[in-house]
């Protein structure tokens, strides 16, 4: 059992909102706003749904941030649970635009979501004149009230036309991209630094296309706040995690944490530190249409730098002087 602080009820219960907040949404309000087409208060439904579909494109069109939404206090409360913070090490000019690789994936992305889809951390002050977004899965937008909620806070969508259109409107935006998706979500367990990146290029194709400088992030901690059950590749456990992502596009995992009580266990993540160093920018040339060979090139020189990233910094944040990332 990990060794952490006593967090206070209020910060708890901060922090089973992320997670719940989603669950919240959909199995509360989107009943409640069906229920109202049969009552008096019919017009309320009937307007929102006629927004949400004139507003259809709006997530692949920028989205629609919100200062008031990024700058809630109850994302202070998440950032002191654990704590989690960011590292800078290089400057990020606004006159470039960057495509960022978020990792590790973790279990619920907590670093990642704290430093770069609220002001917690102080993103905008520790990066002047860069606007952060986070994808992720595309089908989230389309779950009404649940985009509105995520574009709040400057998440995207994954899909190409959305990473394009931000990566050509403008300069000084930063698109994070959880390189290892969903599947590396079931290689989130305690003690490792394994990656789901040897055979994911699509990013730096992307990148290439716009001419976007490529930042490398790691996260320390990620995946420390979680155990994880992971299951043999014969069980039918596996099987149903594969047929579940199949169907809804992520993995179910079964993992545990701590409880509201010293000792406990439950649905809390441990209360261990969160550090995302964020790497110096690799500069990519602008190609229409960079060839197989080129994208190889551009992708080893990114694994190099994530490497020599983690390197760097892996027995300040607690890994061993001997451990190493591991692509798959």
């Amino acid at each position: 059992m990990p060794c952490f602080k006593q967090p206070t009820h209020f910060q708890s219960l901060i922090l089973l909102q992320w997670p719940l907040s989603y669950l919240a949404i959909f199995w509360i309000l989107q009943p409640l706003f069906i229920y109202l087409l049969f009552t008096s208060l019919w017009p309320l439904p009937v307007l929102y749904f006629t927004w949400f579909f004139l507003d259809w494109k709006t997530p692949e069109q920028g989205g629609r941030r919100s200062a008031w939404v990024r700058n809630w206090c109850a994302w202070t409360h998440m950032r002191d649970y654990f704590p989690i913070t960011i590292l800078k090490t290089k400057d990020l000019s606004p006159e470039h635009n960057y495509l960022m690789g978020v990792h590790p994936h973790g279990l619920l992305t907590f670093g990642a979501f704290c430093n770069f889809c609220t002001e917690a951390t102080g993103f905008s002050e520790i990066f002047p004149g860069i606007t952060s977004h986070l994808a992720t899965l595309s089908w989230f937008f389309k779950i009404p009230f649940i985009r509105e909620y995520l574009m709040a806070k400057g998440v995207c969508s994954v899909s190409q036309p959305a990473i394009d259109y931000l990566l050509s409107h403008g300069t000084g935006n930063l698109v994070g991209i959880v390189v290892g998706g969903v599947g590396e979500a079931l290689q989130s367990v305690p003690n490792t630094t394994t990656l789901i990146l040897q055979k994911r290029k699509g990013f730096v194709r992307t990148a290439l296309q716009h001419g976007a400088h490529l930042v490398p992030t790691f996260t320390f901690g990620e995946t420390e706040v979680y155990d994880q059950v992971q299951f043999h590749e014969d069980s039918w456990m596996y099987k149903f995690q594969s047929c579940f992502r199949r169907i809804f596009g992520f993995y179910f995992c079964v993992f545990y944490g701590r409880g509201f009580y010293q000792g406990s266990s439950g649905l809390l993540p441990y209360s261990l530190p969160i550090v995302t160093v964020v790497g110096e920018p690799l500069p990519l040339p602008k190609i229409e249409k960079p060839s197989q060979e080129t994208v190889d090139k551009y992708h080893a020189l990114y694994m190099d730098a994530l490497c020599k990233l983690f390197d760097q910094h892996k027995t300040q944040y607690g890994c061993s002087e001997t451990q190493k990332l591991l692509f798959l």
